[in-house]
Order: structure tokens, then C-alpha cells, then sequence
């Protein structure tokens, strides 16, 4: 897909501990690419402003008598790159969008993986963690320094 470039108002960049909300409005009747940011919105999307790219989940896009908002979420390792944006915010810019190849789960498992434990279950439906320390072999440990002392 090609690249959208529009002219917005960057209005706001919202942070709590979890994620990262932009805010871009589009200001008059004339919204360029219409049919283009609607089937953006629920995918990864580039965003370029300046010198500055990232990657954002294009939440939503709503309209009302004066403006249209577009709400995107940063993705993956923006911290550092949204930094940068700060100083942008509350300026009219060109605001370049372009369709990622990565989709959300590909992100949301990126971000939440890890190797894990190595487990058995048992017929009962127990657990056990491969190569973990029971208490019968914490109790074990402990007789043998007590015959060494």
C-alpha cells in the first residue's frame, strides 16, 4: 500500500504505564484518503513525522462536525522515538501513514514472550517443574549437612 500523507494538528501525546496514545485531527470537511484510513484502523501502521518512524496500532478513527481524530497506540520499541515527538505536539504537520507488514499479534507476541518453565503434568493433574527443588529434596539436603558438621 502506498504511503498517506495528510496535514493534521498533532494535538496531544497521552502516556500512562501501559501505552502511549497520539492524537492527530484533521481539521475541515476535505478528508483526503477516506477509504484508505478506514481500512487502516484496527492494523499496525508506520507513522513518519519528520525524521522520526514508528510503529502504532491505528485504534480509531471518529468524526464529528468540525474535525476528524485519529487515535493511534505506539508499538514495540517507540519509547525513545515518541521522545522525540514532544516537541511536534500541538503543531500543524504532515502526518505520513503506511500499512506495516507485522500484524497485532505478531507484536502482542513479541512483547509478551519468553521461554517459560519446562513442566509434566500428571495423571491426577498435578504439575511437576522439570529440574525444580521439591521440599523432600530441600529436607534431604539439609540431613546430608547435618552428617558432615
Amino acid at each position: 500500500m502506498a504511503k498517506v500523507e495528510l496535514d493534521v494538528l498533532f494535538k496531544k501525546i497521552q502516556k500512562d504505564d501501559k501505552k502511549e496514545i497520539l492524537e492527530f485531527h484533521i481539521l475541515g470537511d476535505d478528508v483526503k484518503y477516506k477509504s484508505e484510513l478506514i481500512g487502516m484502523v484496527g492494523s499496525i501502521v508506520i507513522i513518519e513525522i519528520g525524521d522520526v518512524k514508528l510503529s502504532a496500532e491505528f485504534k480509531s478513527i471518529q468524526r464529528d462536525s468540525k474535525k476528524v481524530v485519529l487515535k493511534f497506540e505506539a508499538k514495540g520499541d517507540s519509547e525513545e522515538k515518541t521522545i522525540k515527538l514532544y516537541p511536534k505536539a500541538g503543531f500543524n504537520i504532515k502526518l505520513l501513514l503506511e500499512q506495516s507488514q507485522m500484524s497485532i499479534e505478531d507484536i502482542d507476541d513479541e512483547e509478551g514472550h519468553h521461554e517459560g518453565l519446562e513442566y509434566k503434568v500428571n495423571g491426577d493433574g498435578t504439575t511437576e517443574v522439570v529440574e525444580q527443588m521439591n521440599i523432600d529434596d530441600v529436607a534431604q539436603k539439609e540431613n546430608e549437612d547435618d552428617l558432615l558438621d
